[in-house]
């Protein structure tokens, strides 16, 4: 492999679990929310989150999404808005939407959990290893893109099971600088960190990520995870892969 300057990595499926973000975050979500909603509804952030929800989601109503349902935050009672933001965000979440007001609720809300020590960032021990080393050992800027917010991304790796990552990332960027699935979005991030994209190498589960950043002209790893989805034989035959980043020394 070609020498680079800069690491890039995806969350899901390569520093951290598939099972982590769908069977622990996102469940702690939906069991909890209406709870939560109750217990903090005189909080100002809640407010602004349960605003930019109800927004959303008469929006939804009036481009005729069937699952939307209309929040009128001036008519309605709070325990008629908790219920009624619960089952938005619920749908949104089952179709694994990824829209800002509901980002903005998720990371607000996993905040609590971690803070509290409800929630714990799971992180495969070779991607520690491997961060802790290019960080410390080369001398190598780490950065993190994820669909995630990058409030969320913070949460995961400021509370990992691992300790306190944050020290050993440089930055993070989510959809705000562009779709993962853009060529584009790739070009501004090598753009904004100021080098050139074939000094970065990005690691993802994602085929269609990792094609979005060849053509860029970044360097490029799949991550091969249990639970992963199948990447197809043709993909793996033109891409370098890893199970271990430490391999990738």
């Amino acid at each position: 492999m070609p020498d680079y300057d800069i690491v890039l990595l995806d969350v899901e499926g390569t520093t951290t679990p598939l099972s982590f973000v769908h069977d622990v975050l996102f469940p702690y979500i939906t069991d909890n929310l209406e709870r939560f909603l109750a217990d903090n509804w005189e909080d100002a952030t809640v407010q602004q989150h349960v605003r930019a929800i109800a927004d959303q989601a008469n929006i939804d109503v009036s481009s005729g999404i069937s699952k939307a349902i209309a929040i009128d935050l001036a008519a309605d009672s709070p325990s008629q808005v908790q219920r009624k933001v619960s089952a938005n965000v619920s749908w949104q979440m089952s179709e694994n939407r990824k829209i800002a007001a509901l980002k903005g609720l998720q990371g607000y809300m996993w905040r609590f959990g971690y803070t509290s020590g409800q929630l714990q960032g799971v992180m495969y021990d070779d991607a520690v290893g491997a961060i802790k080393k290019w960080a410390k050992e080369d001398n190598k800027r780490v950065y993190i893109y994820s669909s995630g917010s990058v409030e969320a991304q913070k949460l995961i790796f400021g509370f990992s099971d691992h300790g306190d990552l944050l020290p050993y990332l440089s930055g993070h960027y989510d959809t705000n600088i562009g779709s993962k699935l853009e060529s584009d979005s790739y070009t501004r991030i090598a753009r904004d960190i100021g080098v050139e994209p074939e000094r970065i190498l990005f690691v993802s589960d994602n085929h269609n990520e990792i094609g979005a950043a060849d053509k860029a002209g970044m360097q490029t790893v799949i991550s091969i995870r249990p639970g992963n989805f199948l990447v197809p034989k043709e993909v793996l035959e033109k891409h370098r892969t890893t199970s271990n980043f430490l391999d990738l020394f």
